[in-house]
């Protein structure tokens, strides 16, 4: 059984600057978007991208995952705890992030960018979609840092249980690393094996929203469930229920995109 390394929340000290670990997997995520993004303009060169054009992206990028994330957070799963602390909605260094908020930001700036760049909203999405899941694991491992988001009860015989003194004595898993491998590595490798070959204008955007719906649904058998507006529920979570439209959504976008390639 492990215990968590109870990390000092601040990564550096530069004077009376103080950068948080969290700020810095967000930092590091945003520079991984770039670097990827600049591979596949090199190996695509008919994407239609330019780096100067993903370089300007990347500002909407990181306002949208902002706005979106913390609002997302405020709505869905803690809207009275922020409504009686207003003062703590813009303290994101503490952590507490919403994927699901965020996904809405950063689709708010894919369709202003696209309309900007006069392409369809789904060319964009299809190009941006393998560039995400690096940044959703270092946001998970930044999670981990914090000690936030703590995984169930686990069995003390598993060996990487976890104890997070923060929280209890108990031994837990930490769901934070398996959404770090499910939601980030997993579906970073399906999705950018996946765009390497052309295909139909939507299904790369739909195996994205398939398969992070479906590993964050898993993911939640792992970690404990948060109270959210629809309540806290050990049978089918918030996370789960904010994942099942998404589901739902990438299959109703897969068939609509083999429709249209057939038509």
């Amino acid at each position: 059984m492990l215990i968590h390394p109870q990390f000092d929340p601040v990564a550096v000290h530069i004077g009376p600057v103080s950068l948080h670990w969290y700020g810095l997997m967000y930092l590091i995520g945003f520079a991984l978007f770039i670097a990827l993004g600049r591979i596949r303009i090199k190996q695509h060169p008919d994407c239609g991208w330019t780096n100067q054009e993903l370089d300007d992206f990347l500002t909407w990028v990181v306002a949208g995952v902002i706005l979106g994330g913390r609002l997302g957070e405020v709505l869905f799963y803690q809207p009275a705890y922020y409504w009686q602390h207003p003062g703590e909605i813009l303290a994101i260094w503490q952590g507490g992030m919403s994927f699901h908020g965020g996904l809405i930001g950063v689709l708010l700036a894919v369709a202003l960018f696209a309309r900007k760049k006069g392409i369809t909203f789904l060319q964009a999405g299809d190009f941006v979609a393998p560039l995400a899941p690096t940044g959703l694991a270092a946001g998970r491992i930044g999670n981990f840092i914090n000690g936030e988001l703590w995984g169930r009860v686990a069995s003390p015989d598993l060996p990487w249980a976890m104890v997070f003194p923060k929280v209890d004595a108990l031994p837990r898993h930490p769901s934070q690393l398996y959404q770090a491998g499910l939601e980030g590595l997993a579906l970073f490798v399906i999705l950018w094996l996946f765009a390497r070959k052309p295909r139909p204008t939507g299904q790369v955007s739909a195996v994205f929203l398939m398969g992070y719906g479906s590993f964050r649904f898993i993911a939640e058998y792992f970690r404990t469930p948060d109270a959210g507006i629809f309540g806290q529920s050990d049978i089918i979570s918030m996370g789960q229920w904010l994942s099942t439209p998404m589901i739902a959504a990438g299959i109703g976008l897969w068939v609509w995109s083999i429709q249209k390639k057939t038509a």
